[in-house]
């Protein structure tokens, strides 16, 4: 109003005109009171204070130091005189704060009674940590209703930024769209910030209350749907349909902000915080979090918002152009303005684009208004999450109601194209190679080889990069994304004639935006059956004691017989567990191809097999693949027992020509009640290998009654030549319904691995950077009162990194007494592990066994800093690989003259720093001159034992030039 007098003074001439000669009176003394009051009142509006909403938003700029820059973001109300940046920024690491300036900043008017103030400011910190970056400044504009005495209210908003050398370079998010929006009252009010992370990092949004200081709310903060601000309607009906209490709502996925609805006129402060979550290890780690401060400035009017049309969702493959129209209308045909925010328009290769642009009013009759938006994909703009642009429309009504806005969100999935070009090639040594195209998405990261046994035809729906769930594929490896070419074999130790194998390649993108690419064509191929064929390992009886299985064999039809002359003679093997060679024993040598093997304990325990081939001469030629019996568990549960069952063999069990697996159970014939007769059968391709009985004949489960149970699998070799179905039985297992005791704890557990067998030498052949190490666990099946062992089932197997009183997390349910925890980067840490019931019981948990880390450091005395890159710095020792720090968490380093001065001191803030590198200088870089000097070193290590924790390192270092 104070910006258009001289609109009012007109206005107000013409009704003067108009009513004078009505009334005979003369208006002009009210006039000119009218207009003193009016510009006392201006005038105190231009010098109330300015500040409507603001941000700070964080931009790492140096991979090589810790160096930030930092734009502070406020918006002011033009009506005050007040300039915007006379405030103060806090780095929050102790550093002095810096006042800043308002000729510092640069402004622009975004719309009415409102500009833009930005300024950028470079720091460096100097180490890791966890920092909130604060600014403040007096004061807010007047008469806002979410908090008492605005006009004395400091404005304050703040940042936080994780700098963790683990988590890589990061960035805060930017928010794209302006925080000042106009309501109209009675009508549902949205806003979105239009967030968007370089990174790609994942976005949560949540509300929190304003602030005038850190840690300070500003006086009496209410919410914009606080019964406070519905004087006059009932509150409980206030909604903007009257059909329930008005709401004021932030998506914490999307950061859709929906007030339902505003009933007074004001304007309205509110705050909300964007943070930032990137997957570290499998763990979500938030990284650092935006305060944003914004406005809603709510007037009456009749006007209506526009509305928005976008298309649906859409995931395309990298390259893909992708042209979309969006359209707006408006309820009263006002022209419109329609703008596109995100981060598809902020990338640094071929970033989307739209027109109009800049936005202009579009007239919304006849036709909508219109935005044509565009975007020519690329490999660099592939990622896990979907890119979200979000679209604003504001209406221009032509009387002088206010401005209104909808807001609309596009999602955009970019998924990398398939590998091409993938072979499959038999090569000696029980191996096949694959050969695939270059792929030609350079910024991939790795390539996955994915195998499964026989074929498993899939064509990936849109968007369904990656292997699907329940395809019976194994990722085996993964390779660099420029690699062309893999063999395997099954990790040395070959793979299983007869077998068909079927493979697929998927590719990877690098942290932190990650994603994949669709599955590549399915190629498979089959190794020649040089050597015996497993086909049965066959449960005839289950005992404790008497326990037999029959094994039988198909002899090696293909294989050279004038390199290894017939007729052919087998060596039976067993051993515990589904693999392995635990309890390994020879049984017998024949002639024939099938073995009964007897006096087992096939209620407990699990066997596996393997036939060794010898030929006419005696000579040992090549061995079967293992095959294990198969093992079904139950797990009881309120009027129902269900079955699960597993084994490793190597023709497939979950055969498309013969899926169906079969069970039998007792309690069925009222003449022989002990009999198990075929109740039912499950089809394994679809259901997988679990059955659930809940009663058969219409007669519900039993409490008082025991239940036994035992399962026929059906498979196949996919060799046309061997004999199919192969059918195999389980053992027997029985339990009951509503069971509740727990099984036994297990007993001597225990924890080794080859490196604290003899460290150093483990050691002898291992980079310095070396971090993949493996713990093998095995316990032995409990005993005692209290509890039970016949309906023992499994195990679940606890890991702690930090002690046996940190905390614990499951790693692993097992059916085997034996576990090898892989793929680790330290292999220090506590294990702990209970027994399971059929019934679903949980046991006490063993004693926890830890094992810990053989920390190393060494340091030289003798430096040569003159620039021939030998001997040129102080640091440990990196040859013999023997001698290599190992297991170092921090170091601090002083470094003394000979008369006790302190020269030099260095303490790791990053991972570089553990290493010293120190050249000789002074922190001036000043050399130092040649002669002895002393080190004072403490090291942190990584271990378990607080008496190793931390260890101290003093001794002498001569400097030569």
């Amino acid at each position: 109003m104070c910006n258009d007098l001289s609109f009012i003074s007109n206005m107000i001439a013409t009704e003067e005109k108009e009513l004078s000669p009505m009334a005979g009176l003369n208006y002009k003394p009210l006039i000119f009171v009218f207009f003193i009051l009016l510009e006392l009142f201006c005038s105190f509006k231009a010098q109330a204070t300015h500040i409507r909403a603001g941000e700070i938003i964080a931009e790492r700029i140096s991979a090589q130091s810790l160096r930030y820059r930092f734009t502070i973001i406020g918006y002011k109300d033009t009506g005050s005189t007040v300039r915007f940046g006379n405030g103060i920024l806090d780095f929050g690491d102790g550093s002095r704060p810096v006042q800043l300036q308002d000729d510092m900043f640069t402004n622009t008017i975004i719309e009415d009674e409102v500009s833009r103030h930005t300024y950028s400011i470079e720091h460096t910190f100097q180490a890791p940590g966890f920092y909130v970056i604060s600014y403040e400044e007096k004061n807010r504009n007047d008469g806002v209703l979410t908090m008492d005495n605005s006009v004395n209210t400091p404005f304050y908003v703040e940042t936080g930024i994780l700098i963790d050398p683990f988590v890589g370079l990061n960035n805060t998010p930017v928010l794209l769209i302006p925080p000042v929006d106009k309501a109209a009252t009675g009508k549902i009010f949205y806003h979105n910030p239009g967030a968007y992370d370089v990174d790609g990092d994942s976005l949560a949004y949540r509300l929190v209350e304003n602030k005038q200081a850190k840690n300070t709310i500003v006086n009496n903060f209410t919410l914009p749907n606080n019964p406070i601000h519905y004087p006059s309607i009932n509150y409980n009906q206030a909604n903007s349909t009257y059909s329930g209490p008005p709401t004021y709502t932030l998506d914490p996925l999307n950061g859709d902000l929906i007030w339902d609805a505003p009933r007074l006129q004001g304007e309205y402060n509110t705050a909300l915080i964007v943070e930032e979550y990137r997957k570290i290890n499998g763990r979500w780690q938030i990284l650092g979090y935006v305060t944003r401060d914004m406005q809603i400035i709510v007037e009456s009017t009749d006007n209506d918002p526009p509305e928005l049309i976008v298309p649906k969702d859409t995931c395309i493959e990298a390259g893909t152009l992708l042209n979309e129209v969006i359209y707006a209308t408006d309820p009263e045909n006002d022209p419109v303005t329609i703008s596109a925010y995100g981060g598809v328009f902020e990338q640094s290769s071929s970033p989307a684009t739209f027109l109009p642009n800049p936005p202009n009013p579009q007239p919304t009759s006849p036709d909508p208004a219109q935005l044509f938006f565009n975007w020519q994909t690329n490999c660099s703009h592939v990622r896990e999450r979907p890119y979200t642009v979000r679209f604003k429309a504001i209406d221009q009504p032509h009387s002088f109601d206010p401005k209104l806005a909808a807001f609309e969100t596009w999602n955009i999935t970019v998924v990398g194209p398939a590998p091409k070009g993938l072979t499959a090639e038999t090569i000696p040594g029980k191996q096949i190679k694959l050969n695939w195209d270059t792929y030609e998405c350079q910024h991939a990261e790795t390539i996955q080889i994915w195998r499964r046994v026989d074929s498993f035809e899939f064509n990936p729906e849109n968007c369904q990069t990656g292997i699907p769930d329940g395809s019976g594929y194994e990722l085996i490896a993964e390779v660099d994304a420029s690699t062309t070419s893999f063999i395997d074999n099954n990790n040395s130790f070959g793979l299983d004639v007869g077998v068909e194998f079927c493979y697929r390649i998927v590719a990877t993108f690098p942290a932190p935006g990650k994603g994949e690419s669709y599955a590549s064509e399915e190629v498979c191929n089959r190794l020649a059956v040089t050597a015996p064929l497993i086909t049965h390992v066959d449960i005839q009886t289950t005992d404790q004691t008497q326990g037999e299985i029959e094994i039988k064999w198909v002899p090696p039809f293909e294989i050279d017989e004038e390199k290894f002359p017939p007729p052919y003679t087998y060596e039976v093997v067993r051993a515990e567990g589904f693999r392995g060679t635990n309890n390994l024993k020879i049984l017998d040598k024949t002639t024939d191809t099938k073995f009964l093997d007897k006096g087992l304990n096939t209620t407990n325990y699990i066997y596996n097999y393997r036939i060794y081939l010898y030929d006419a001469n005696n000579i040992f030629v090549d061995s079967s693949s293992t095959a294990s019996s198969v093992r079904v568990e139950t797990i009881s549960s309120t009027n129902a027992i269900t079955l699960n069952w597993a084994a490793q063999v190597p023709w497939s069990n979950s055969s498309d020509d013969f899926p169906w697996h079969l069970i039998y159970r007792n309690e069925i014939d009222p003449d022989d009640p002990d009999e198990l007769v075929l109740i039912d059968s499950v089809k394994v391709t679809q259901q997988g290998f679990v059955y659930s009985d809940r009663g058969q004949n219409g007669e519900k489960m039993d409490p008082d009654k025991i239940y036994c149970y035992f399962v026929t699998t059906r498979g196949a070799y996919s060799h046309p030549e061997v004999m199919r179905p192969l059918i195999n039985r389980s053992q027997i297992i029985c339990g009951k319904v509503n069971d509740t005791i727990p099984p036994c704890p297990p007993t001597i557990i225990q924890v080794s691995n080859p490196v604290i067998k003899d460290c150093k030498s483990y050691f002898e052949d291992k980079a310095c950077d070396f971090k993949d190490f493996f713990n093998t666990i095995s316990w032995n099946k409990g005993a005692g009162f209290n509890c039970e062992t016949d309906d023992l089932i499994g195990y679940e197997l606890y890991f702690s990194p930090t002690g046996e009183n940190g905390p614990f997390e499951l790693i692993a349910t097992l059916i085997d007494t034996v576990f090898t925890h892989s793929n680790l980067t330290s292999f220090a840490g506590c294990y702990k592990v209970r027994a399971l019931d059929s019934s679903g019981n949980k046991g006490e948990f063993s004693a926890a066994v830890c094992i810990d880390h053989c920390p190393y450091f060494e340091v030289p005395n003798i430096i040569t800093p003159n620039g021939d890159n030998k001997n040129d710095v102080f640091q440990p020792f990196d040859s013999p690989l023997s001698k290599c720090p190992r297991f170092v968490e921090s170091v601090k380093v002083k470094i003394f003259n000979r008369w006790g001065k302190e020269v030099h001191n260095i303490e790791s803030g990053d991972e570089s720093k553990l290493f010293i590198k120190w050249d000789g200088k002074t922190k001036g870089g000043e050399r130092l001159a040649s002669g002895v000097y002393y080190y004072q070193i403490t090291v942190t290590f990584n271990v378990l034992d607080p008496n190793k924790k931390t260890q101290e390192f003093k001794g002498w270092l001569h400097i030569l030039y």
